[in-house]
């Protein structure tokens, strides 16, 4: 699927092993995180080429319109999934600028450790797991009713 953190996976990054008596968020972890986020940066960017080339490839002008309503729900679904990656990059580039001012893997709610697993799994978190949570219980409370 993509633009989702599998696809970061599949660069094969191998999870960080901290050595003894490392810092959280050390050089080392920043530049682990910088490279998986660069990547999947990258693999968006192009995603999103491949889709203009795509589209402009594809444009055409049927006369019948059953299959110019078909090409469009295609455009209309493929453009739909470039704007979530769209939002994805601009966060990806949050948690990149993060990164440059010191403050990546710390919650951006009550400042605790993020987790070195938690930002693997989702490198643009910007939350500690309970925060999260919480944050989700008051979704559901309010969007419930």
């Amino acid at each position: 699927m993509p633009g989702t953190a599998k696809q970061v996976t599949e660069h094969n990054f191998k999870p960080y092993k901290v050595k003894k008596g490392e810092e959280y968020m050390s050089e080392a972890q920043l530049a682990h995180f910088t490279e998986m986020l660069d990547a999947w940066k990258s693999d968006l960017m192009a995603e999103v080429d491949r889709t203009v080339g795509h589209m402009k490839d594809e444009a055409a002008n049927f006369p019948d319109p059953a299959d110019r309503a078909t090409q469009e729900e295609e455009f209309s679904l493929e453009l739909r999934a470039r704007d979530r990656e769209r939002k994805l990059i601009k966060k990806i580039n949050e948690s990149l600028n993060a990164i440059n001012n010191g403050d990546y893997g710390y919650c951006e709610t009550c400042g605790v450790e993020i987790g070195l697993k938690r930002l693997e799994a989702r490198p643009t978190a910007t939350q500690c797991i309970d925060c999260k949570s919480l944050d989700e219980i008051k979704e559901k409370q309010t969007k419930g009713k």
